[in-house]
């Protein structure tokens, strides 16, 4: 794995579901906005789909802080393995630039491993203001994913 710099930042997660069950459920809306958003927050809006140049948005409230509303563009998708696209908070929120977000999904003995990775950042103290909101949404996503892959290991309906 590549050295990552101060601008950077990068996550890595492994679920008990196989790849094209996580990758669905970051492809479909509706599971998506089970899941977006840090565990104190609960995604109102999601214009969400994995079409190559095009534009998406949504906005997350929380009783602390309100709401936040974010955007940006789906760049690349390469289905089960990999979806690329720029995240931008609502320029009102004085919050950091345009930065661009990786995140690949490899399986290995029927697990999923998905690597998250975001970068730049302005500043080191930006970049660390992130890693809690993403892992508190990967917190939410993993349980939701690790469920539905329960359910779906024992035949019952998701």
């Amino acid at each position: 794995m590549k050295d990552i710099r101060d601008h950077e930042l990068l996550i890595v997660r492994e679920f008990d579901a196989p790849v094209a069950l996580v990758f669905r459920l970051w492809e479909d809306r509706h599971h998506m906005l089970r899941w977006w958003g840090p565990e104190e927050f609960t995604t109102v809006e999601l214009d969400w789909e994995l079409t190559p140049g095009r534009r998406w948005g949504g906005a997350m409230t929380s009783r602390h802080y309100g709401l936040s509303r974010f955007a940006g563009i789906i760049r690349e998708v390469e289905r089960n393995r990999r979806i690329v696209f720029t995240f931008q908070w609502d320029e009102a929120s004085g919050r950091d630039r345009d930065t661009l977000v990786t995140v690949t999904f490899t399986e290995q003995d029927g697990r999923t491993i998905r690597t998250f990775h975001q970068t730049p950042f302005s500043t080191v103290a930006i970049r660390d203001s992130h890693v809690g909101g993403w892992n508190s949404l990967f917190n939410k996503q993993q349980i939701y994913v690790e469920n539905i892959a329960f359910a779906v290991e024992k035949g019952l309906k998701p």
